[in-house]
């Protein structure tokens, strides 16, 4: 059965593109690409009429959201080992290798998280459904580290609304090129979609970009390399990859905005989902968790050192 939505806008919301105006919405519980979803299956009505992501939300206007109830699952499981940092009845907290996809998508339906979480979960939050049930965040494919699924509908709107108020603490350790002189610092620079290059984020100063702010802190110096802990606010796709690259220190191994030849060459960039806390969605405790570095960022470092 399809849940139905309207909401009439205020005066303090007005102007607001309609897609990021909807995903701010605790109600709907939807991101921004589900959103988007909705809007071009036609199911977001405004004034009665369909309408576009980027239009701008008036005084007064009726939007009306249509959502339909999760399709089934067609996500096989498959028996994949795990490495798992944490779980109970609501959640399951993975130490996620490199090199695994988080979920299936088109041409790659196999080997992922989400196939080795069904086998052994059984069952994962509906919500998501039918290729990402229970993810409620996801980390590249070459970003090893700490990623939590959610196994009750309960623990995946809790997850993705602390997301969404950035409330959920996510510490990254990254070995990148060059020796960065400050012992911390801000990044503060909106990303967007590469204008050229339509797979790619890029620092961009244009209307269709987002905010985005890391924060990163030296932990070691080497001869041409920096290990850094690195924290962001906000989450925006290849973020650290593309902040370090910004300021003129790429990822080691990082393919795609990262150095052309690598010294030491690696499968993929060096970055890695060290630590995480978050509310626990049914008890309200502090959860918080951390993992040690993989053993491909052990060895270069000793290599350097």
């Amino acid at each position: 059965m399809n849940r139905e939505f309207e909401i009439i806008v205020a005066a303090e919301q007005k102007g607001q593109r309609l897609d990021r105006f909807l995903s701010f919405q605790k109600e709907l519980e939807l991101s921004r690409s589900q959103v988007h979803k909705l809007i071009e299956d036609r199911l977001v009505i405004v004034n009665h009429q369909p309408s576009k992501p980027s239009y701008k939300v008036k005084l007064d206007d009726r939007i009306k959201i249509i959502i339909p109830p999760p399709r089934e699952l067609t996500v096989r499981p498959e028996n994949i080992p795990l490495d798992i940092v944490y779980e109970d009845d609501e959640l399951i907290v993975v130490n996620k290798p490199k090199g695994m996809v988080v979920h299936p998508a088109p041409g790659n339906y196999s080997g992922t998280l989400v196939n080795a979480l069904l086998y052994h979960c059984k069952h994962l939050a509906s919500l998501g459904a039918p290729l990402r049930p229970g993810i409620v965040h996801r980390l590249d494919k070459d970003t090893s580290g700490l990623l939590v699924a959610a196994k009750t509908d309960l623990a995946y709107r809790s997850l993705v609304r602390q997301f969404k108020d950035r409330t959920v603490e996510k510490t990254y350790v990254a070995l990148v090129h060059g020796v960065i002189k400050n012992n911390e610092g801000v990044i503060e620079a909106r990303m967007g979609r590469h204008p050229v290059h339509r797979k790619k984020m890029t620092v961009i100063g244009s209307r269709g970009s987002r905010e985005a702010i890391t924060h990163y802190k030296v932990l070691r110096r080497f001869k041409g390399y920096t290990l850094v802990e690195v924290k962001i606010k906000t989450g925006r796709t290849h973020q650290i990859r593309v902040h370090m690259s910004y300021i003129g220190h790429p990822v080691v191994g990082d393919q795609t905005y990262g150095m052309k030849k690598e010294e030491w060459p690696a499968r993929g960039q060096l970055l890695h989902a060290k630590k995480l806390g978050f509310i626990h969605p049914r008890t309200g405790q502090k959860i918080e968790l951390e993992t040690d570095l993989p053993e491909e960022i052990k060895r270069l470092v000793q290599k350097i050192t």
